[in-house]
């Protein structure tokens, strides 16, 4: 057990794609509680600015290049899934926050009982062109900062 952590936790790869995250995540909460916004929900919630997918993803994907180089299969597998979760931040999930939006409006100006006993839809989704290349910026920054390190192993 003692080695798996210990070859986690020198692994540039995971230390890039971890720590990209929690930097975005951390900074997008930071904002949100300068603007007011900030709830307990927002902790662990996806949207906002940076995107915390794409700091991951590119994180991933830079570091699994600098470590094993552009031809390695591991990069190919990042770089796929990076340019999947961009795109379905951008997309799909995007749009769902926008029709979240627009159905818990709606439903505040209904009639009819409330099929969702109140609950308002989660409207904090996907991510907007410049979350999403703040996001990327943030994971490119962070795998090489970390490439540069004098982590043993």
């Amino acid at each position: 057990m003692d080695r798996f952590l210990i070859g986690l936790i020198t692994n540039r790869v995971f230390l890039s794609a971890a720590g990209a995250w929690l930097i975005a995540q951390v900074s997008k909460n930071i904002l949100h509680m300068i603007k007011g916004e900030f709830t307990r929900d927002r902790l662990a919630g996806s949207g906002g600015m940076p995107s915390a997918h794409s700091a991951t993803v590119c994180g991933l994907a830079v570091s699994s290049a600098l470590v094993s180089g552009s031809h390695s299969t591991e990069f190919v597998i990042a770089l796929f899934l990076a340019i999947i979760v961009i795109y379905d931040a951008l997309g799909v999930r995007r749009t769902t926050g926008e029709q979240s939006r627009v159905l818990n409006a709606m439903r505040k100006n209904a009639a009819a009982p409330d099929p969702l006993d109140g609950k308002p839809l989660e409207e904090h989704m996907g991510h907007t062109l410049p979350e999403i290349i703040v996001g990327m910026a943030v994971g490119i920054a962070v795998a090489v900062l970390v490439y540069n390190l004098p982590i043993p192993g």
